[in-house]
C-alpha cells in the first residue's frame, strides 16, 4: 500500500500512526550531503552527530559567527547565513546541492520565562523563514525537505505559523516533524518532565533519521 499524500485516502490520524510505526522500522540510506538549517539549536546539535555517524556529508548553517567553531566539531560544514538574506541563503543551498534540506530553524530565548517575548520572533521565523528555505531548496532543484513543527495546540500568531509551516512543506510534498516538549539538558526542562506531548531531545534527534526516507506526511515524534 503506498503512503503517499496524495493517493491515499485514509484519515490524518490513521496516516500519523502509519507514519509513526514506520519512522521506527524504516531503513537509513546512507551517504547523503544533507544541509541542516538551525544546526546549532538544542535539537540541530544533536542531530548533526549523527547524521554524520550514519555516513552522510553535512553542512550546518548558523547566522551567528561565535558558533561556526561548534559545527567544526560536531564535524560538519559550517555556513554563515541569515535565512532572512533570501538571496545568500539561494546561494548557500544552491551551492552545496543537498540531497536533503533539513528547517530546524527557531527563534526562542534561552529563558523559559521569556517564551512569550520572543512570539512574534518565532512565528516569523516559521513563515518568513520557512518560505526563504523553500524558495532556496527549489532553487537547488527540489532536494528532499523535512522541517520541525510542534505536536501540541498553540494559539494567536504561533498557530498560525505553524499552519504556514506545515502547509508550504506538504505543498512541496516535505515531511513535517511534529515534535513534543523537548526535555533533557540543555532544554527547559532538564530536571523535570513536561506534559505530554514530550519526548527527550535525545531520542527526538534520534527519531528524526528515519524520516529522511520517508515519503511526505506528517509525523509525531513523540513519546507512547
Amino acid at each position: 500500500m503506498s503512503l503517499s499524500r496524495r493517493s491515499c485516502s485514509i484519515s490524518l490520524l490513521l496516516w500519523q500512526a502509519v507514519c509513526t510505526l514506520h519512522i521506527e522500522n524504516s531503513l537509513i540510506i546512507t551517504g547523503m550531503r544533507i544541509f541542516v538549517a538551525g544546526a546549532t539549536g538544542v535539537l540541530g546539535s544533536r542531530l548533526l552527530p549523527l547524521l554524520i555517524a550514519d555516513g552522510h556529508q553535512v553542512a550546518g548553517m548558523t547566522r551567528t559567527a561565535s558558533k561556526r567553531e561548534l559545527l567544526v566539531t560536531l564535524g560538519a560544514e559550517p555556513i554563515l547565513c541569515d535565512v532572512f538574506d533570501a538571496e545568500a541563503l539561494t546561494d548557500a543551498v544552491v551551492g552545496y546541492l543537498p540531497d536533503v534540506v533539513i528547517h530546524q530553524l527557531t527563534d526562542l530565548p534561552d529563558d523559559f520565562a521569556l517564551v512569550r517575548e520572543f512570539s512574534d520572533a518565532n512565528s516569523r521565523m516559521r513563515e518568513e523563514g520557512t518560505r526563504n528555505l523553500l524558495a532556496a531548496a527549489q532553487s537547488a532543484g527540489s532536494p528532499q525537505f523535512l522541517a520541525q513543527s510542534i505536536a501540541w495546540e498553540t494559539g494567536g500568531s504561533g498557530a498560525r505559523a505553524r499552519n504556514y509551516l506545515e502547509s508550504a512543506v506538504l505543498a512541496i510534498n516535505g515531511v513535517v516533524l511534529r515534535y513534543g516538549r523537548f526535555y533533557g539538558p540543555g532544554t527547559y526542562y532538564e530536571n523535570t518532565v513536561p506534559d505530554r506531548p514530550r519526548i527527550h531531545v535525545h531520542e527526538a534527534a534520534r527519531q528524526s533519521l528515519p524520516a529522511l526516507n520517508l515519503p511526505s506526511g506528517i509525523i509525531d515524534v513523540v513519546e507512547r
